[in-house]
């Protein structure tokens, strides 16, 4: 498949974190994350979010939101989300099968929820008739690829520990945020009060895998059963800590969201003034959102694949990655170019 903007998740796997799985992939080790991998790893993670926090690795990032959630709430609770979130879209009811919660959306504006209508949905409190909010879950960067700034994110987990809710990060493209904000992992998250983050890796040049992060330790102390309940506990643990490891000891994380963001930047420079493109804003992550003619999108598809976002305003997201290069962009400009002629 040519290189194209479907979803950071179509890229390859960074070739240093293909070489981290090469080096690990030597003699025999013990499993179930007691390896020298999985501890490394682990003090990764605490020298980014605080030597409190407690790492568990999983499988996938829906098993990232739907094991982090189980820690959080009993089966008569509810989480508030975004409307357009990835548990409350694109997860198949899995939080709601699997976690026993239920799941209130709240609307948002471009993927931004704001307290004022978190307010609105926090009622009933007391009412055995009605599930109890127990959790904030807030996607960062959102799935519209804007990002909370930090004034945002107080302002909403203020509001939600002044409710005595936990606070859930969905951060599936986490470094995307820090890169945007220009602020380590630890400033937009620990020190704010969030209780847990899902981290991603998958979506970031990892071959697989995706880290559920508690700030809140206390939380983390029965989370071990959770894991194991939920079928993710992985007996070859370091073939994802070692890929982790190599992501955040020497800056490559960073690395990989500055390029991919740059890119963003570039395509979203290059599309912006061809007519029948209507772009949605200049990004805050590594996603371009635009509306094009729909008999347009047939012929783009063939050589720059990406996915229609809404069918019936045939707004597009075309998503750029590590290996995204300015020749790929140049070359789907042109064809947008032809088409608008």
């Amino acid at each position: 498949m040519k290189r194209g903007f479907g979803s950071d998740n179509h890229a390859g796997i960074h070739p240093q974190i293909l070489n981290s799985l090469a080096k690990a992939n030597i003699e025999h080790a013990p499993s179930y994350g007691t390896d020298e991998w999985t501890e490394q790893a682990n003090e990764n993670f605490r020298q980014h979010f605080g030597k409190d926090a407690q790492v568990f690795f999983v499988f996938n990032g829906t098993a990232a939101n739907v094991t982090a959630l189980r820690a959080l709430t009993r089966p008569y609770h509810s989480v508030l989300c975004a409307d357009v979130s990835h548990i409350n879209v694109d997860e198949c009811g899995a939080p709601e099968l699997l976690a026993g919660c239920k799941l209130v959306p709240i609307p948002t504006t471009n993927g931004k929820m704001k307290v004022e209508d978190l307010e609105k949905a926090f009622i009933r409190r007391g009412d055995q008739h009605y599930s109890q909010a127990q959790v904030l879950s807030i996607t960062q960067p959102t799935e519209l690829g804007t990002t909370y700034s930090l004034e945002e994110l107080k302002s909403l987990i203020t509001w939600a520990k002044s409710k005595k809710l936990y606070v859930h990060i969905d951060g599936a493209r986490i470094a995307n945020a820090a890169a945007y904000l220009k602020k380590s992992f630890k400033e937009f998250t620990t020190d704010l009060g969030v209780d847990v983050v899902s981290f991603g890796g998958t979506k970031n040049g990892l071959m697989m895998g995706e880290a559920v992060v508690f700030l809140n330790k206390e939380l983390a102390q029965d989370f071990k059963y959770i894991r194991k309940q939920s079928t993710q506990l992985p007996s070859k643990t370091r073939f994802i800590a070692c890929q982790f490891q190599a992501y955040l000891e020497n800056g490559l994380w960073k690395e990989i969201a500055d390029h991919s963001y740059t890119m963003a930047l570039y395509l979203y420079e290059a599309v912006r003034n061809i007519p029948g493109v209507n772009v949605r804003e200049v990004p805050q992550s590594n996603a371009v959102f635009a509306t094009i003619p729909s008999h347009w999108v047939k012929t783009l598809r063939e050589k720059y694949f990406f996915y229609v976002w809404d069918e019936n305003t045939f707004e597009c997201r075309w998503m750029t990655s590590w290996d995204t290069q300015k020749e790929d962009i140049d070359g789907f400009a042109e064809l947008l170019k032809e088409l608008a002629k």
